[in-house]
């Protein structure tokens, strides 16, 4: 099933590396004759930015949404979609999922550094507010050293696609996105669960054998239940391949990707607290701040 991409927002604050997204948002409108929306959102903490001064405050709004429809016009110049800007001004986050919802986007694509430490806890992520909010699936566009779209030609080659997946709702809902861009694009799929590590001194008592055994049998369940998820029409298109890790997610995730020069991560994320989201933060998140490649997060509709 050809996954639905009728309306595509893609998001920019204007520097080089926000930027990156551009060209994601313009191929991928081309390959699904999709509708494209060019967003910037406009914080008058940023006035500055556009050169203005606080003396005029009653026209910096004006002028700052002036310079935002040239640079967008700069940025997208003759391409050959459909496309539309989208500036407004408010709270970065808030204004783009309240845009997706009014425009029924598909799909948000946004670009990234990410974010650790202090500077994440205090500041939060905008990505990862995004990545609980929007009510589609969101494109982290991570590195453009690894980018699976060609800057000048808009080409896409997304040649390694992997899915996490824990066998919750929202990452089987995950898998089922990976699987239909393996079939868009014949990209090979790889479908890994991570094995979160056990506690060992559990290991240390009596009946080290009885729960060897009991892990193997663990292993195995977990390895069918993988391959059971691959329907057996993609071996007609892709080569997939299920893949059983142990140890932290976030960790065994990037290093896969690294490792197997994946082109794209995708993820399902679920709502977290507050407090999680500040000092934990998902495991989707993570990924994000240390992946090689770009990442997909899909999250289910709300109800």
């Amino acid at each position: 099933m050809r996954t639905p991409l009728k309306n595509i927002i893609c998001t920019t604050d204007f520097s080089d590396y926000s930027n990156h997204a551009i060209p994601y948002g313009i191929a991928l409108a081309k390959e699904f004759d999709a509708k494209l929306y060019v967003c910037h959102v406009i914080t008058l903490s940023s006035a500055l930015v556009y050169g203005e001064s606080t003396s005029d405050f009653e026209d910096v709004p004006e002028r700052m949404t002036t310079y935002a429809h040239e640079q967008i016009k700069q940025l997208l110049g003759e391409q050959p979609v459909d496309w539309k800007p989208l500036i407004t001004i408010g709270h970065v986050a808030d204004e783009i999922a309240h845009l997706a919802k009014e425009k029924g986007a598909d799909m948000v694509i946004s670009a990234t550094h990410g974010r650790s430490g202090l500077k994440r806890l205090i500041l939060g992520s905008v990505t990862e507010r995004l990545m609980h909010t929007l009510p589609c699936p969101f494109l982290i566009v991570r590195s453009p050293e690894r980018a699976f779209v060609a800057p000048a030609s808009q080409e896409i080659k997304l040649r390694q696609i992997l899915v996490g997946c824990d066998f919750s709702a929202d990452s089987l809902l995950a898998f089922q996105y990976g699987l239909n861009l393996a079939q868009e694009f014949q990209s090979d799929l790889h479908l890994v669960h991570v094995i979160e590590p056990p506690v060992y001194e559990d290991l240390l008592r009596p009946g080290v054998e009885a729960a060897e055994k009991s892990q193997q049998t663990l292993r195995d369940r977990l390895n069918q239940d993988l391959k059971d998820m691959i329907p057996e029409e993609a071996w007609n298109w892709c080569s997939p391949k299920a893949t059983l890790l142990v140890g932290h997610p976030h960790e065994e995730l990037t290093k896969y990707a690294l490792i197997n020069g994946i082109d794209l991560i995708v993820l399902g994320v679920r709502g977290l607290r507050l407090v999680e989201r500040l000092f934990v933060g998902s495991t989707t998140g993570r990924v994000v701040r240390r992946a090689p490649c770009s990442v997909l997060s899909v999250c289910a509709k709300p109800q």
